[in-house]
């Protein structure tokens, strides 16, 4: 008798509005993605004429993101055996816009993009679970958006980016929406965005300056390492003990350059424990990373650093640079135990969402 089918939930898949076209006469001013559809190909992303990148149908069509989902109670028919049960669905980062300096605009813009997510969901709520996007840039109107995206368009979190602008994590006018989103029971999911050789608002093909894709293969786990001293480090975590906060692509570089961290935080406390005095490897444990990491050994290496419980199911679905088939290498690694990999695989994602697995059968 064949094993029953795990259940799966990704917490790292992403979504583009279908409809993103027309914004620079909308609001006045460029900067902005838009959409190209094509009947016969890919669609093409650009930024005030300029190509940006392409992308397939299943980033922004449901029903075709719902055919790479594995079979479930309510479905059609034609989806794939090895897919994901539950997708926890974020907007690409590319569509932050941080940038945006009116408070009246980024405000649209970010209700635009809740209002969707939450479309979304409510259409499928069995198989999504929505993230929102914040204006960051403006802390006062993000802590208000934020309660609507909990209290008002029943999402289970929120989505930012690894810095906004010229604040890191633990600038002080951050933490009032780390505080709201802690108060809210409101999940955080922490994902680089405009890395190092990648400043896609001044040159959307910036990236093709970096050689060998270096923006993405190496920009972005730095970033993300960043962004975990800046919880870390910088005193959120301490403060907000209760915060419910994961990073994407297996916390970047941090695990791997924690003996680094941890050593100039001890030689140099002048510099790295002026917000913290809290040793950095006692925070291990105290949030959540994804399992996107593409090395056996480096999966297991995270599950000994930071415990079983801490490591979620994350794919980056649809993009490239994900894993193509949703909890492959977890599910074939012989170190692991079954319980480990039950706890990798979804329930971990249900204790960081705050969730119970009986909504989604």
């Amino acid at each position: 008798m064949s094993s029953p089918k795990p259940f799966k939930i990704d917490i790292h898949t992403h979504i583009l509005p279908p409809d993103l076209h027309g914004l620079a006469e909308k609001y006045g001013y460029g900067g902005f993605i838009e959409l190209e559809h094509s009947a016969d190909g890919p669609t093409k992303m650009w930024k005030d004429g300029v190509f940006f990148r392409e992308v397939d149908a299943n980033v922004f069509d449901l029903e075709a993101r719902m055919r790479d989902m594995c079979p479930h109670a309510g479905c059609t028919g034609g989806e794939t055996p090895d897919g994901a049960d539950v997708h926890v669905i974020s907007q690409t980062p590319v569509l932050f816009n941080y940038w945006m300096k009116n408070e009246e605009d980024a405000e649209d813009w970010t209700r635009y993009l809740n209002d969707h997510m939450a479309m979304v969901v409510a259409e499928n709520p069995k198989r999504f679970v929505g993230l929102g996007t914040l204006p960051m840039q403006h802390p006062q109107l993000a802590v208000k958006e934020l309660r609507r995206c909990i209290t008002e368009l029943g999402l289970a979190g929120v989505e930012i980016g690894t810095h906004v602008n010229d604040w890191e994590l633990s600038a002080p006018e951050l933490f009032p929406i780390f505080e709201e989103a802690a108060a809210l029971g409101a999940a955080i999911f922490v994902h680089p965005w405009y890395q190092q050789g990648a400043n896609i608002k001044e040159d959307p093909a910036a990236s093709a300056h970096w050689p060998f894709w270096m923006a993405w293969l190496v920009s972005m786990p730095s970033e993300t390492a960043r962004a975990i001293c800046n919880f870390t480090m910088g005193g959120i975590l301490d403060k907000l003990p209760n915060l419910r906060v994961a990073f994407a692509h297996g916390g970047g570089s941090f695990p791997a350059l924690i003996g680094r961290i941890e050593h100039g935080f001890n030689v140099r406390p002048d510099l790295c424990q002026t917000h913290s005095t809290t040793p950095p490897r006692d925070f291990l444990g105290k949030f959540w990373i994804d399992s996107l990491v593409h090395d056996d050994r480096m999966l297991k290496y995270l599950v000994d650093l930071c415990g079983q419980s801490k490591i979620c199911l994350g794919t980056d679905y649809p993009f490239v640079l994900g894993e193509a088939v949703p909890g492959k290498r977890v599910l074939e690694h012989e170190e692991l135990s079954d319980e480990a990999k039950a706890d990798i695989l979804a329930n971990n994602a249900l204790e960081w969402l705050g969730l119970d697995k009986e909504q989604f059968m």
